[in-house]
């Protein structure tokens, strides 16, 4: 059970995404184009992936349970969209999604994250978003709940007191405090209460000192020893003074915890976790390669080893039970500038049968991926400045010269993709982003002659280029 107290920030989920069950391989690769430029072998690979877990759904149990998911890897250099692929399909798909580095992991033996701490953050992911669903359907009931509990803050029950007058006079007083409790609710409702001052009785954090454990440390236990401590101390609670507004939204927060039943989201969001999770593994070529015998590459080989039960199918222990890996998409990914896909163990290499290969972006790629994508950067930053009261366009020479430029210094220093673009772009809009509250004029057109002048000194200079470029 989380509740938030006033004044921290309340996490909440990205929209819902459409419903893919009845989406075509073709319409899926549609959806990633609205945000990824290129990579069409890529998009088609995940798209089968994702369709042949609809496809898996419509089979007999007994074949349903046979039928694996095809894990893929993705080779190619960072930037061109590798982990944007995944994240999007996990969205569309509305599934448990993780992404993990590769790197970050140690052998069984060593200090640090072992493999299996990938499932458990999965399954935590899915609690997440099965309780985020569940909110939405309790919100209306908490709120109203919420709502009489505020009430009664504002206009404590008064006391009974000695019959004086009979039964008429109680029923007078009631029907009297009823008028003035409709007449709070009508004020709390327009707002014309959100300031005043009420006392709230809050729950505090057990054991604060236990925020600093490291999971690590928590997840290799067979019981949750933050939920020990709560239970066996008791939750602790105190009065805050907050203003209405601040103490209805707390009081929702509590109304919402306690309509949900946290046993029932877990079972869903477990089997949830086990039928359509998706775990992302980055930075896989930063552990191919055998064994050098000492070193800091020295648990690479047993770093693979230890993933592959995992993306082979086997049963972790979570603190919400045991969750089975056996049919959670896999999608591991690396440049592989230095090794190569095949010296993984051939172990490994097996686990990952779909190979697709993501090209570098070209000086086209580039241009498209400034205006084209729903998230395009270009429209990014025209939105931010108009919030000041700018209006922003560029020019299509100008979208040109951004791609040229960014092509440019990717070839003289580090290629980094995409990612080029983002420090291109502030760059080229430093001036205007800084003095935007102060601009008398308001209407900023940016061309290829305003492009180069703020990158062309930058750009000849190579050295110079790859520290500020």
């Amino acid at each position: 059970m989380v509740i938030y107290l006033p004044g921290e920030q309340r996490q909440t989920e990205p929209e819902a995404p459409p419903s893919f069950d009845e989406l075509t391989p073709r319409e899926i690769v549609a959806e990633l184009d609205k945000y990824i430029v290129g990579q069409a072998p890529a998009k088609r690979a995940v798209a089968i992936a994702l369709r042949n877990r609809v496809r898996r759904q419509k089979l007999p149990p007994e074949l349903a349970e046979e039928v694996l998911p095809k894990n893929i890897l993705m080779i190619g250099p960072t930037g061109v969209g590798k982990t944007e692929i995944a994240r999007r399909l996990a969205r569309l798909a509305g599934c448990p999604f993780v992404k993990v580095e590769a790197s970050k992991y140690t052998e069984v033996g060593y200090v640090g994250r072992d493999v299996e701490s990938m499932i458990r953050d999965l399954v935590e992911t899915a609690i997440d978003m099965v309780r985020e669903e569940k909110l939405d359907e309790v919100a209306e009931r908490a709120e109203q709940a919420a709502e009489e509990r505020l009430l009664d803050l504002l206009l404590p029950p008064s006391p009974p007191s000695p019959d004086a007058g009979g039964h008429a006079l109680a029923e007078n007083a009631r029907r009297e405090a009823d008028r003035t409790r409709d007449k709070l609710r009508a004020q709390l409702r327009e707002g014309k209460l959100d300031q005043r001052m009420v006392e709230v009785e809050v729950r505090e954090r057990s054991m604060p000192a236990f925020e600093i454990v490291s999971n690590q440390g928590i997840e290799e236990m067979d019981i949750n020893v933050k939920d020990m401590l709560s239970g066996f101390f008791g939750q602790q609670k105190k009065k805050r003074k907050m203003t209405v507004s601040e103490a209805f939204d707390y009081l929702i927060q509590e109304e919402e915890n306690k309509l949900i039943d946290m046993d029932h989201v877990t079972r869903i969001a477990t089997e949830r976790a086990e039928q359509m999770g998706i775990i992302f593994i980055d930075e896989i070529d930063k552990i191919a390669g055998r064994e050098s015998g000492h070193g800091p590459d020295v648990s690479r080989e047993g770093v693979q080893r230890d993933i592959l039960p995992i993306v082979e199918g086997t049963t972790v222990n979570t603190r919400y039970g045991m969750v089975r890996t056996d049919h959670v998409l896999f999608i591991a990914a690396g440049a592989f500038h230095i090794t190569k896909p095949s010296d993984l163990i051939p172990e490994l290499q097996g686990r990952l049968p779909l190979r697709v290969e993501l090209s570098a972006l070209t000086e086209e790629d580039f241009v498209r991926i400034l205006t084209e994508p729903k998230n395009a950067l270009i429209k990014q930053y025209v939105a931010l400045l108009e919030t000041e009261g700018v209006k922003l366009t560029f020019s299509d020479d100008a979208i040109a010269g951004l791609a040229r430029f960014a092509v440019m210094v990717n070839e003289q220093t580090e290629n980094i993709g995409a990612r080029r673009l983002h420090t291109i772009l502030e760059r080229v809009l430093d001036e205007i982003s800084f003095e935007a509250p102060e601009l008398k004029k308001k209407n900023v057109k940016i061309d290829a002659p305003y492009v180069s002048k703020q990158l062309a000194e930058i750009a000849k200079n190579q050295d110079l280029s790859r520290y500020i470029l």
